[in-house]
């Protein structure tokens, strides 16, 4: 049995718990061990519930227990057509040890002998439900005045009366570190072929660097397309200089980034309603399927801080109450912090273009200046992109205490919300610009517009995709490598930190071992770990990249290779994190992920719509077409794209050209009309196309799967006869005792 450990490290410092719920509960206390150092004693308390408190308390908050074990495996059809083709299942999870799947319904005491396993008490109920029970106890005891709200052990916590309470980890880590880097998820299971064809389409644009006919133009023309100078002390230079840029982008710029757009955004769909019917599956594995906490209790911050109470109409106790009006001016006043951050990272946007610009005019005479200035550019935005990142996750957090809300679900969601909010302009803002806006405002020769007195920043002459790709592989891949770093490194000195803290005074015993190391027991070495924060940063990092896959793969068809590389990475790092560095949390029921499932909808919508705009006006995909359909063939094609600048611009009778589809006065050709309504036509038409797609599929998919159905009516059926077994011989007593009664009646007679 797991015990729960508080910690108590004070000097002076008496913890008074409500003797009446203590005696009514006969808690177990153990005084287990006193760490002293210099004037700081640490006590370390150990609790566990007896039999009668734990059937007592299962049956208050409704625990589930099991009835039979279930012998039916949940399969589908996929995985059958599959196994009957004899083809390996590249997305079936292989998780050792499984424990086996159950029907459970809500215990109570008095139906103890209807539960399987009743006969043994110490492991009837599983560890951490003898923790939530714990848990539940000590949340609930009052220590002082109730109308204050000096009620449960959060509060104790956050008012460092103790130090700590949580519940010791039980086994050797060595079978839990292995069973988490056997299971790499549902998420990065699913990134697996996505990955593939990615890589297929990428191999696909290494065939096209060699046999494209424009490349082969553009890399043999020579002198024959002088470009303009691309900023006022720059000189005119050849376009194929540029070749090995150009092949470059047909990397990541082709007619296979359209199947792939349309792949990834039918792909996203797919994975949601899929991840609906697994969690569908687990909910019902962990009994959490019908859980509705109907009376949230109030945040112990909440408590502490809400300047009255109220009666809960609920309940009918005093509690903490918080005014809604005031409330809602400090959420308006958020959200203004919110508006003015986000116009923080909106500067550091133009402080980063006018740093390329500078740059590029700077080192102009080097050849790679236009490269050299984006990929900088990129590094530093990255490095702002993470310092404004930990910025705001710490002013959110403050926010959000300071909005004062009730209940841990309603300041989860919120604290949610603003972070994805900023996180949404800070990490997606520099790809947006280079995708939408980057090149569309540059005028022309004798006609360009300026920033601030500098001319516009322009697209490099293989186009904007290329750009976009790298600043997806530099943003992504450099945050995925950091991150990684940062949970190996930083956890380990936390670690080593901690415990050079907890260090105790060496005594003359010590002193006489041979190694000089105390031996030290399960909660010493528990206390030691670091406070496990909770799962929001890994949500976060998984919803972020989800979006880096999926808005901008048109870009990018190795984003998803480049995902799965760092997941199958960071899944071994999350497990020795947790089963080794941080304390084991008290466990938690939820029936979904909550608000990230609406998240993650949002973001595949919004994929869908950025895709079918990369394709139409960043990439070359639609005027390659247009043209190929116009003449029949690609010869020509560079020529098609360049214009001559006009006469005004050029000092000599040397012409130059620019990119553009504009006449010799600067205006807009025929063709620039045709290809814009091509463009606005595809827009429309893969939208409705991919959505339309995707809302039969969302039709066809159940979010949950018939055999959880069965299982959930099965388990209601065993549940109900499990429970009315005593109205069954109600029933034949009321009978025999009716024919009695009709035997007596006759006998009279």
């Amino acid at each position: 049995m797991s015990p729960f450990c508080l910690c108590v490290s004070a000097e002076w410092r008496v913890v008074v718990m409500g003797s009446r719920e203590w005696g009514r509960l006969d808690l177990i206390r153990c005084m287990t061990s006193q760490v002293v150092q210099g004037k700081t004693k640490t006590t370390y308390v150990l609790l566990s519930a007896p039999w009668n408190v734990l059937c007592y308390y299962a049956e208050e908050i409704s625990l589930r227990v099991p009835l039979q074990v279930v012998t039916t495996p949940i399969s589908n059809w996929s995985e059958k057509i599959l196994e009957k083709l004899h083809i390996p299942n590249i997305m079936a999870q292989d998780v050792p040890n499984l424990p086996p799947d159950y029907y459970t319904c809500q215990f109570h005491t008095n139906k103890l002998e209807r539960f399987l396993g009743h006969e043994n008490k110490d492991t009837f109920f599983k560890t951490t439900q003898r923790h939530q029970i714990l848990y539940e106890i000590l949340a609930r005891t009052p220590y002082g005045s109730l109308k204050r709200g000096e009620v449960g052990i959060g509060r104790l916590v956050s008012e460092h009366v103790l130090t700590a309470a949580f519940p010791l980890h039980e086994g050797q880590f060595e079978i839990f570190l292995s069973l988490s880097l056997m299971s790499v998820g549902f998420y990065t299971g699913w990134l697996l072929p996505a990955a593939v064809v990615g890589f297929i389409i990428f191999l696909f644009g290494i065939w096209l660097m060699v046999t494209d006919v424009a490349a082969e133009e553009l890399c043999s023309s020579g002198n024959a397309f002088v470009m303009c100078p691309l900023c006022n002390i720059c000189s005119y230079w050849n376009l194929s200089s540029i070749c090995y840029t150009y092949k470059a982008g047909l990397l990541f710029d082709n007619g296979g980034t359209v199947f792939f757009s349309i792949f990834m955004s039918l792909w996203a769909v797919t994975f949601l309603e899929y991840w609906k019917r697994t969690s569908s599956i687990l909910s019902h594995r962990w009994d959490c399927s019908e859980f509705e906490e109907i009376e949230e209790r109030p945040r112990p911050e909440f408590t502490a801080l809400a300047p009255m109470t109220v009666r809960n109409p609920v309940t009918g106790a005093e509690e903490p109450y918080f005014p809604e009006t005031q409330r809602l001016s400090r959420t308006i006043t958020g959200n203004m912090v919110i508006i003015l951050m986000i116009a923080i990272v909106l500067i550091f946007l133009i402080a980063i273009i006018l740093y390329r610009t500078i740059l590029s005019i700077i080192i102009y005479r080097s050849q790679n200046a236009g490269r050299i200035a984006s990929l900088t550019g990129s590094m530093l935005n990255l490095l702002v992109i993470l310092l404004l990142s930990r910025l705001y996750t710490y002013l959110a957090q403050i926010l959000t205490r300071w909005e004062m809300h009730r209940t841990q679900t309603k300041y989860e969601n919120a604290f949610i919300l603003k972070v994805f909010i900023f996180q949404f302009v800070n990490f997606y803002s520099s790809p947006v610009y280079i995708a939408f806006f980057k090149g569309r405002f540059v005028g022309y020769p004798g006609n360009y517009n300026t920033l601030l007195g500098i001319r516009n920043e322009d697209c490099g002459a293989s186009g904007c995709l290329i750009e976009l790709a790298q600043e997806l592989l530099v943003i992504m891949v450099g945050k995925q490598v950091i991150s990684n770093i940062q949970e190996f490194v930083l956890p380990k000195l936390k670690t080593w930190w901690h415990r050079r803290k907890l260090k105790p005074a060496p005594s003359q015993e010590l002193i006489d071992e041979p190694d000089g190391q105390p031996d030290l027991s399960p909660w010493e070495a528990n206390y030691q770990l670091l406070v496990c924060e909770g799962l929001f940063d890994e949500y976060l990092e998984m919803v972020l990249q989800f979006g880096f896959i999926t808005i901008f793969v048109a870009a990018c068809p190795l984003a998803p290779f480049f995902a799965l590389i760092n997941n199958w990475v960071e899944v071994r790092l999350d497990a020795q994190k947790f089963v080794c560095e941080y304390r084991r949390p008290v466990v938690e029921r939820a029936q979904d992920i909550g608000i990230w499932l609406t998240i993650l909808k949002f973001i595949s919508y919004l994929a869908v719509i950025s895709n079918a705009f990369l394709i139409s006006f960043t990439s070359d995909f639609l005027p390659r077409l247009y043209y190929r359909y116009t003449t029949g063939s690609m010869r020509g094609y560079i020529n098609f794209t360049l214009s001559v600048a006009p006469a005004n611009f050029t000092q000599s009778y040397m012409t130059c050209r620019y990119r553009g589809l504009r006449d010799d006065k600067g205006q807009p050709t025929q063709d620039y009309y045709h290809l814009l309504a091509i463009r606005l036509s595809f827009v429309i038409i893969f939208e409705h196309v991919v959505l339309l797609i995707g809302r039969i599929i969302d039709w066809m998919v159940p979010d949950i799967p018939e055999e959880v159905e069965i299982k959930i009516k099965r388990e209601h059926y065993m549940a109900k006869e499990a429970l009315a077994e005593n109205q069954h011989w109600t029933a034949v007593y009321f009978s025999l005792f009716s024919h009695i009664l009709s035997l007596m009646s006759f006998s009279s007679h």
